[in-house]
């Protein structure tokens, strides 16, 4: 009797081996390790903690199963573990509640469902990217994950609104600090199998602010197991970002290639259109809405701030904002002429470096054409003196200036999409 126990065992441990080597590490810990293994009639049975699991397993790895199985003489079902089953034999981290909520959003999609793609003011920039969420929402699409970056304040966030508010389905949407919170959360409540069930049990999933999960190593691993078990499911999966893939800090190169290998697109800031739009359908006046768009940072985070202002104003003093007293309220928000120091600062956080690494010396590949891009951008805005460049990055000398800009001149030739970068840089400085 022993032997035959020990046999089985030996057996069901080859199964594993086996279904391991023809599956990637982290799917097999994720979703084949947990499964409780038995043999009966000549059929492999796996036993899956709900009914979601099995489900996802059938649709992802069946054929995988069935090609082991058939290898040892044996037939495949995958089955729901029943309560008995799971008390009999417990499984280290397992999900006995079978449920999970997050915190912060107790129904991802309710919060979102009124926002219509009508509320983004598009300009010819932008109409890629607005396509492409539109697309995703319709339907399945065949570049998921979508990644889409841009600076603060650019309606990235609003974009992924609209998104959740179109898609059929269910649809989960978080933040970057939100997914950290929750899935650290899971972990120590010993319900992390719930919490992957959480997310991988839908039609979309949007994930904002990707960049907040820098260095949080094992956040960024579930992530990125999450977005292969989503597209191998035939999900559709949005990112957000302030950079591209490959300018993300604190994520290794296998991580930005994993979020770039679907569709990328930038959103760029609003110009001084898009800024008089959003002003007017606040109900700001339109010629006060002209004057303040030509005068205010491209950040629709502000924008918003302004518009707020200025119709706080009017219904708490019962009186049309004109523009003597729009320059009145918005005297802090209101720009003046940018300064060299204020240019770079700005282009620290839209290239994602900071000022301090600019100014120091530094020379990883991505600082060093960053702080080359900078001082051929306040080349083009400015009449300052290369000497003058110089010491606004760093203390560097006209040589060093000199060489920087034409080693821009030459990528630009061959780099249409840094060539337009500059370009954009530039036209937002003067």
């Amino acid at each position: 009797m022993q032997t035959a126990v020990k046999t089985q065992m030996t057996n069901l441990e080859n199964i594993k081996g086996a279904i391991a080597a023809k599956i990637d590490a982290a799917a097999f810990t994720s979703w084949i390790a947990p499964l409780n293994f038995d043999v009966a009639d000549g059929v492999l049975v796996l036993g899956a903690q709900n009914q979601f699991s099995a489900d996802f397993i059938n649709s992802v790895y069946r054929n995988t199963l069935v090609a082991v199985a058939a290898e040892f003489g044996l037939e495949l079902n995958i089955v729901v573990r029943n309560a008995s089953a799971r008390a009999a034999a417990p499984v280290a981290n397992d999900n006995n509640a079978q449920a999970f909520a997050p915190v912060a959003v107790a129904a991802p999609v309710a919060a979102t469902a009124t926002v219509a793609f009508d509320t983004f003011v598009a300009t010819d920039d932008n109409l890629f990217v607005v396509s492409a969420c539109k697309k995703l929402a319709a339907g399945l699409v065949p570049f998921s994950p979508l990644f889409i970056y841009g600076v603060s304040g650019c309606g990235k966030s609003l974009l992924a609104e609209c998104v959740a508010g179109a898609s059929q389905g269910r649809v989960v949407k978080m933040s970057g600090t939100q997914f950290v919170s929750e899935f650290t959360r899971s972990l120590k409540e010993h319900n992390v199998f719930a919490f992957k069930d959480f997310c991988r049990n839908c039609d979309t999933f949007i994930l904002d602010d990707v960049q907040n999960l820098a260095g949080k190593k094992a956040s960024t691993e579930e992530l990125l197991q999450l977005v292969v078990d989503l597209r191998s499911a035939g999900k559709n999966v949005l990112l957000t970002s302030d950079v591209a893939p490959s300018a993300l800090t604190g994520f290794d190169r296998r991580a930005q290639s994993l979020l770039a290998s679907g569709l990328v697109a930038d959103v760029r800031a609003p110009n001084a259109h898009v800024k008089t739009v959003m002003l007017t359908r606040a109900g700001v006046k339109s010629d006060v809405a002209n004057a303040i768009a030509k005068s205010i940072e491209n950040d629709g985070h502000l924008i918003a701030g302004v518009a707020t202002k200025i119709k706080a104003y009017a219904e708490l003093m019962g009186a049309d904002v004109n523009m003597e007293i729009a320059q009145r309220l918005l005297a802090d928000t209101l720009q003046s002429a940018k300064t060299p120091m204020a240019m770079v600062r700005d282009m620290c956080e839209k290239l994602g470096v900071s000022y301090d690494a600019v100014c120091g010396s530094g020379r990883s590949r991505n600082l060093v054409l960053a702080r080359q891009i900078m001082m051929v951008v306040l080349k083009g805005a400015t009449s300052l003196s290369l000497a003058e460049i110089g010491n606004f990055v760093g203390g560097r000398d006209h040589a060093t200036v000199l060489y920087a800009i034409k080693q821009i001149e030459k990528q630009k030739a061959s780099d249409l999409v840094l060539a337009a970068q500059i370009q954009q840089l530039i036209a937002e400085c003067k």
